[in-house]
């Protein structure tokens, strides 16, 4: 399976705050500048997927005429730290999340772990409806979660290997991907 990961333009919030399933806003002229770009790298045929979050959203209804809104995309959920200043977050609480990336849940939301459950039922879902390639406007660490990806990993192995990747994904880009399944 092809996709085409590409994840949102950079949130028009101050920097230094930490927002995962806040819905933040975007510039609309960052995404009328991207349009064209992604426009001509697929058919109009492929499936658009987004995160129902409105930075995703907006970008996924300027690509397609009906992306299809899925909520087992949206970022991490941070809790109590959703639109906080990382430096005003506790660093007991930070070293508490580095101690153990996969099960500790920053915030008191959501840990790694259950995002990347999410995410295989969203891939095992595409599988099932042998879905060929399609465009999944998302966030980094869904991203993340999908690079990692190896057939026949379970949830830890992979929530695993997604802490241990440092890529840095950037705001509005896209990156192509083959899901062997």
């Amino acid at each position: 399976m092809r996709l085409y990961l590409i994840r949102h333009t950079k949130p028009d919030i101050a920097s230094g705050i930490c927002y995962g399933q806040s819905d933040v806003p975007v510039k609309e002229s960052d995404i009328a500048e991207l349009v064209p770009t992604f426009l001509c790298h697929w058919s109009d045929s492929i499936p658009v997927y987004t995160s129902p979050l409105s930075r995703c959203l907006k970008l996924a209804q300027q690509l397609h005429s009906h992306p299809i809104v899925d909520a087992r995309l949206m970022e991490l959920n941070f809790g109590a730290w959703e639109m906080q200043a990382w430096e005003q977050i506790p660093r007991w609480q930070i070293d508490a999340w580095a101690a153990d990336t996969v099960h500790y849940a920053p915030g008191g939301r959501e840990n790694v772990m259950q995002m990347t459950t999410r995410v295989i039922a969203f891939i095992s879902d595409l599988q099932e409806h042998a879905v060929e390639q399609a465009v999944v406007i998302c966030h980094s660490g869904i991203i993340k979660i999908l690079s990692a990806w190896q057939c026949g990993n379970t949830s830890v192995d992979l929530a695993q290997r997604v802490t241990e990747l440092h890529a840095n994904i950037e705001f509005g880009s896209c990156t192509q991907l083959e899901i062997l399944m």
